[in-house]
């Protein structure tokens, strides 16, 4: 089984803000598998189903993104997933709009909901970073920057990003992290 966590934070105002993009993927994997997201349990709301003969868990955490871990050790626990089994999907400041990066075992630089996934499950799971780019005007805060939408030149980009990263899950799953990493990154 495997265990994809979309990072965000609950609630329609926050819906299209750039720290939201994990659960944008989410969304966008359970469309295209014509599955719903909506069984509510371990402080999250996921769909369980099957792509081929592996079994898959989509999971969009209720918790804010600061406490993304208390939704991601339940649910692991629960269902027994293997922490390779595990790949967090997330918004990354320090890559540019549209890159994607595939990271194991590393520090949470700085994204809180990942120290907070650290700090329950460990650093040996699977991330697929997804570049959100910087503010560019000097006195912006990266905490406002990722809670404001998407610029206009980048929701144009938006879908093609999103599939891409769509993409790149599903190599993680069928590949396995090594191939899919070598692939993106």
């Amino acid at each position: 089984m495997y265990l994809i966590v979309g990072l965000g934070n609950p609630g329609i105002k926050y819906k299209l803000t750039r720290h939201n993009i994990g659960f944008l993927v989410i969304d966008a994997l359970a469309d295209h598998f014509n599955v719903r997201v909506d069984t509510e349990d371990f402080n999250s709301v996921y769909a369980k189903f099957k792509i081929g003969n592996e079994e898959v868990l989509l999971v969009k955490p209720l918790t804010f993104m600061n406490l993304s871990g208390e939704a991601v050790q339940p649910i692991m626990a629960y269902y027994k997933i293997p922490v390779e089994n595990v790949l967090v999907i997330h918004d990354e400041v320090d890559l540019p709009f549209k890159t994607i990066k595939f990271q194991k075992s590393r520090g949470h630089g700085g994204h809180n909901g990942i120290r907070n996934i650290h700090e329950k499950i460990g650093q040996d799971y699977a991330r697929l970073r997804l570049g959100v780019g910087r503010p560019t005007i000097p006195q912006m805060s990266v905490a406002d920057f990722v809670l404001q939408n998407f610029g206009k030149e980048q929701e144009a980009e938006l879908a093609d990003f999103i599939g891409q990263a769509c993409d790149a899950t599903l190599d993680f799953i069928e590949e396995g992290f090594i191939k899919a990493q070598g692939r993106y990154n």
